[in-house]
């Protein structure tokens, strides 16, 4: 699932991962900095208060995540996991962040039944930014499209509208 900020992409993909069943797990990647992060992690845990998700916080290594068998996984967000793979270091490393995030999204894939992944589009403000962030956006556009090439369904929620591109709604 992807979307511009606040088009109602988290909530969506709630309901999807609830429809496909199994134990839900929400794999939640947000590290909270600062007072708007915590306000942020707070929203979203009310949002989904009662869906039955059971949260696991891991802003990065996913390959370490513990996933009970026949688990239906949502991974909030892509873009969050990206950036905390890409400024691990003292130096960005794009190649090393892309491994990173390549190993942990296969190691989900093998280990849950269903992996919803929500994901953003930062791509279309036409702005120049600096080179640290351009390697962020180049390193999330890469594995979003990788992931598209990979996946069954691939929507992106337009004013709360679901556009499907690959895939049957379900």
């Amino acid at each position: 699932m992807l979307g511009g900020s606040a088009c109602g992409k988290s909530g969506w993909a709630e309901d999807l991962a609830c429809r496909l069943g199994g134990p839900l797990i929400y794999l939640a990647t947000m590290e909270p900095w600062g007072q708007e992060g915590a306000e942020r992690i707070a929203r979203h845990r009310r949002a989904r208060a009662g869906k039955g998700f059971t949260t696991l916080e891991q802003p990065r290594n996913l390959e370490s995540c513990s996933i009970p068998p026949h688990a239906t996984v949502l991974l909030e967000d892509l873009g969050n996991l990206a950036a905390n793979e890409v400024f691990a270091g003292e130096a960005i490393d794009k190649a090393a962040a892309l491994s990173a995030l390549d190993r942990g999204l296969r190691v989900l894939e093998e280990k849950a039944e269903h992996l919803v992944v929500v994901g953003n589009d930062l791509f279309r403000d036409g702005e120049d930014y600096p080179p640290e962030t351009m390697a962020y956006l180049d390193v999330l556009a890469q594995v979003q499209a990788d992931l598209s090439k990979r996946y069954d369904l691939v929507a992106e929620l337009v004013c709360g509208i679901p556009v499907f591109w690959k895939g049957e709604p379900i």
